[in-house]
């Protein structure tokens, strides 16, 4: 999930005052919770959901490419709906394509079809990419109203939720409960979430009038691939999502295929991903503004590059689950600390964040499909070489996502009541 002061740009203050701050942040709760108990539920059943299919690792790299398809696609086009319609139709709609997601892959793979499945995958992504901006904007206004921060506890929700579901998982791995009534009942927490959080999002947030909107389309824009400074934070990006979407892809497979666990360990070594990414979320604010957001990207990608090659090349159950806390801590604030670096890079930091969006979400197109591929040739472990190359690409252009000091002139960005920090990490 992505977090950050550009997201602010979409905000207008248009919320009916009916609705209390603390209802309006445990509805925002709910909603974060409700992906992340999703995803895992999905990650931690992928073993199973192989064997059903009874697909090739290659094979399974193309059904994960609907998750992709779906998250780019969703990621796209939530930001003009935002504008148009508000935050609230955006979130329902996205939050329930993610809870419907979970029957039709559920469905999927208990007729043995890869297509459903990757149909249903695709519906989980867009769902979650399309609520993802929209959610945002609506913990940002939260945010600014309440004067304190939010942003950071709220992204920390959805690493919660993986751990729960991951938990959730590995019990239901263990006891042998069957994949398929795993996936519904999941689904049924969901929509219970769901329908308790839309009281609490007012109508109106983030919407744009008819006149904003026209004169936002004519506003001439920078050519903003020629600022090498923004390609470089794209290229942190990018490799930071590949790093996270490599283990919410992959890891159960990785640790039945490749280090020989069984299916109820693999998703354990999922949970203890989920876990140091939450950790990392919650605890990484305050690091942040003591050392400074280039140096903690920095220290990131040598974790998670670290953790990658223990995994890789070190034939060892015990170093790869010592490897995988690495790896968590090292992806759990990359993404969205780079994202934050890309809107404080210049001038019309939305579109800057927006394109360094795009950069990212490539590594979530066409990562799993790749490593799939990689695979089938090379084994899940061999195929780790794509993202721990990415990483250490990371480390080099880190310093490039420093705090920017405006040039002689240029009006300074505005900043919230809680902007120093809070919306640094999500």
């Amino acid at each position: 999930m992505t977090c950050g002061r550009p997201l602010r740009t979409l905000v207008r203050v248009t919320s009916s005052p009916a609705i209390s701050l603390r209802r309006r942040r445990f509805a925002l709760y709910a909603l974060f919770l409700l992906p992340g108990l999703s995803m895992a539920a999905w990650v931690t059943r992928t073993p199973a959901v192989r064997d059903l299919l009874d697909a090739s690792t290659a094979q399974m790299g193309l059904v994960l490419f609907g998750l992709s398809v779906g998250s780019m696609t969703g990621i796209l086009s939530s930001g003009p709906l935002v504008i148009r319609f508000g935050t609230r139709p955006v979130v329902l709609v996205g939050s329930s394509l993610v809870v419907l997601a979970l029957p039709t892959i559920a469905l999927g793979a208990s007729t043995g079809q890869p297509l459903l499945t990757a149909f249903g995958l695709a519906l989980f992504g867009g769902g979650m990419g399309g609520g993802e901006v929209a959610m945002n904007v609506e913990g940002a206004e939260v945010e600014k109203l309440g004067g304190r921060s939010f942003l950071p506890a709220l992204h920390g929700c959805f690493s919660l939720g993986t751990v729960i579901g991951a938990v959730l998982g590995i019990l239901a791995n263990g006891a042998g409960f069957p994949v398929v009534p795993h996936l519904v009942v999941t689904a049924a927490v969901g929509a219970g979430l769901l329908l308790w959080a839309l009281g609490g999002i007012p109508a109106g947030t983030g919407k744009f009038t008819a006149d904003e909107r026209s004169a936002q389309s004519v506003t001439p824009r920078p050519a903003l691939w020629k600022d090498m400074r923004l390609v470089c934070i794209g290229g942190v990006v990018l490799a930071m999502a590949l790093a996270e979407g490599t283990a919410n892809d992959w890891l159960p497979l990785l640790m039945v295929d490749g280090h020989g666990f069984g299916a109820t360990m693999g998703s354990l070594v999922f949970a203890l991903f989920a876990g140091a990414m939450t950790v990392g979320r919650f605890a990484g604010g305050p690091i942040v503004e003591r050392v400074g957001r280039s140096r903690v990207l920095m220290v990131s990608a040598l974790f998670a590059a670290t953790g990658l090659a223990l995994i890789a090349y070190v034939d060892s159950q015990v170093t790869a689950v010592a490897a995988v806390v690495l790896w968590g801590l090292g992806a759990s604030l990359g993404f969205p600390l780079a994202l934050s670096a890309a809107g404080d890079s210049g001038p019309n930091p939305a579109a800057r964040v927006a394109l360094a969006s795009v950069i990212g979400y490539l590594a979530f197109l066409v990562g799993p499909p790749t490593l799939g591929f990689l695979g089938e040739e090379f084994g899940l472990r061999g195929a780790l070489v794509v993202p721990l190359v990415v990483a250490l690409l990371a480390v080099v252009l880190a310093p490039a996502t420093g705090t920017r000091r405006p040039m002689v002139g240029e009006q300074p960005m505005e900043a919230g009541p809680v902007e120093a920090g809070a919306a640094e990490t999500c």
